[in-house]
């Protein structure tokens, strides 16, 4: 890989990951658009592992709250607000485990067809701005329960089409459900840890099979990525109240528009 691509798709990962537009779209269409290689698996993982350490920093505190206190509800029995969370997380991760289990296969072949990706980039841009604009949001992260973790986590389900966003989709439900803006982003930030992690784990074992891996594309993947979605995730929090959805949205449209434009 040139050091242009690897800086262009090290800094697309880390951007889109976080943001309701699907990492995993731009991922696939950059390097159609751009006329180049496909980046191969291992840059693929060395992104995906970027993202996961950039989450994990930025929520290093809040996990290990997270941790402790869903390790006390294991001894005591007792819930708090915290250990809920937790569990929260724990079981809205199990649906797209056994999603990515059963549907892995046409998510590596049949959902990346552009004209899949332009098509669920509209609709599911449209469900957002609806999710955004027309509905009243209160709810804190505090009151997430098990049944709507575990309904958010069957969304995320979704995401194994690109174009959907599995930021996107988990947001939009959260929202759905009546959640601020704050909470539903958080939520899917802490959802992505476990998702991520599995997704990153499952394309990892597959490095074995390579007779070769370039380590220093490799390396600066991860880093850039690492670099751009910490940044992403920081000013996301800090402007999502005010600046809301409507901007993603906007994007979205023209994107899938233009993919349609092109592929049609």
């Amino acid at each position: 890989m040139t050091l242009t691509q690897i800086l262009v798709l090290a800094i697309v990962q880390g951007l889109t990951e976080f943001l309701p537009i699907s990492s995993s779209a731009h991922l696939v269409l950059t390097p159609q658009l751009l006329s180049w290689p496909d980046q191969g698996l291992a840059f693929d993982v060395a992104v995906h592992v970027g993202s996961l350490i950039a989450v994990i920093g930025y929520f290093r505190n809040d996990i290990k709250k997270l941790i402790a206190a869903w390790t006390t509800s294991l001894i005591s029995r007792r819930q708090s607000s915290e250990s809920s969370l937790a569990w929260s997380i724990i079981l809205g991760s199990i649906p797209v485990a056994l999603g990515g289990y059963l549907l892995h296969d046409l998510a590596d072949t049949v959902f990346r067809s552009p004209l899949v990706i332009a098509w669920a980039t509209i609709g599911f841009g449209l469900l957002l701005w609806i999710a955004d604009y027309y509905l009243t949001h209160r709810k804190p992260i505090e009151k997430m329960t098990y049944g709507s973790a575990i309904f958010i986590g069957c969304s995320q389900v979704l995401a194994l089409i690109p174009g959907t966003s599995r930021s996107g989709i988990t947001m939009t439900t959260a929202l759905f459900l009546g959640f601020t803006r704050q909470a539903a982003a958080r939520f899917s930030f802490l959802l992505s840890i476990p998702a991520i992690g599995m997704a990153g784990g499952y394309k990892g074992l597959k490095l074995i099979e390579l007779p070769e891996i370039a380590w220093t594309d490799v390396v600066s993947g991860i880093v850039l990525s690492a670099l751009s979605a910490y940044i992403c995730i920081h000013f996301f929090l800090k402007l999502i109240d005010k600046i809301g959805m409507f901007p993603f949205v906007v994007y979205r449209l023209l994107l899938g528009s233009y993919l349609l434009y092109v592929f049609l």
